[in-house]
């Protein structure tokens, strides 16, 4: 049974990519396929107790192949997953070049915005939609940005706001990293036409919230498929491409 919401929980959200070694694909395919069989039956039976969803960055990015995004209400289960999946005998095979573990929380800027577009929605709880893509990037603030009044702050961010809600494909997770990660927030985007997404970064790069970035890469590009389609993907395998 997949995990039910909570509410008034917060949730762990972790974002782990792999990269595949190159001499795994010169393993005999019956090997390969008995390896993968094996990864996909732990990456399936996690998603029957948390939030879990596959995707591939095959031809997006050069340096990872597939991310894994789980979602918990308990740290264990994200701990017990990672150890699956490295119990695996693929994940010999394996590297992790990027890992992101946030959680999520109310916003205070949202709550507190009050222009166009303005609606109520909690942040505690992950609700993935049937999007194509998602965009995902760490985010970290200059430490000015906190030396700011809570007023020019909130000011800041509901120009940003205001920006993103002029592109209501566009759906966006933001989870928080304080103390818990490298990064302060892991923002990660939904969405079914990944020019809308460049449009909007594009718009929002001038804005005054955008001036007090530190760093907001690596971004990545990852298109949803299963956790089979995943990993054959690897080995040639291609999603049906419309005429």
């Amino acid at each position: 049974m997949a995990q039910e919401v909570q509410p008034g929980r917060r949730q762990y959200v972790k974002f782990t990519f792999f990269k595949t070694d190159k001499d795994w694909r010169r393993l005999p395919v019956e090997d390969r396929e008995a390896q993968k069989a094996e990864l996909v039956g732990v990456v399936e039976r996690w998603a029957e107790r948390n939030l879990v969803r596959c995707y591939s960055t095959m031809g997006t990015r050069g340096d990872v192949d597939f991310m894994v995004w789980q979602v918990s209400y308990e740290l264990d289960d994200i701990q017990a997953m990672a150890s699956e999946l490295m119990g695996t005998t693929m994940a010999g095979w394996l590297a992790t070049p990027f890992s992101y573990l946030s959680m999520t929380k109310h916003s205070v800027y949202v709550e507190k915005y009050s222009g166009p577009g303005q609606d109520k929605f909690t942040r505690l709880t992950i609700a993935p939609g049937a999007h194509r893509y998602l965009f995902v990037y760490p985010l970290t603030k200059v430490r000015e940005w906190y030396g700011l009044s809570a007023e020019e702050r909130q000011q800041a961010m509901n120009e940003h706001i205001a920006t993103g809600r002029t592109y209501p494909s566009i759906k966006l997770n933001t989870t928080y990293s304080f103390g818990l990660d490298d990064q302060e927030f892991v923002l990660s985007f939904e969405g079914d036409d990944p020019g809308e997404f460049l449009d909007l970064v594009q718009e929002l790069r001038p804005s005054v919230s955008s001036a007090y970035t530190l760093t907001d890469v690596p971004i990545f590009v990852c298109k949803s498929v299963s956790a089979r389609e995943m990993l054959e993907m690897l080995t040639g395998a291609a999603l049906t491409v419309p005429a």
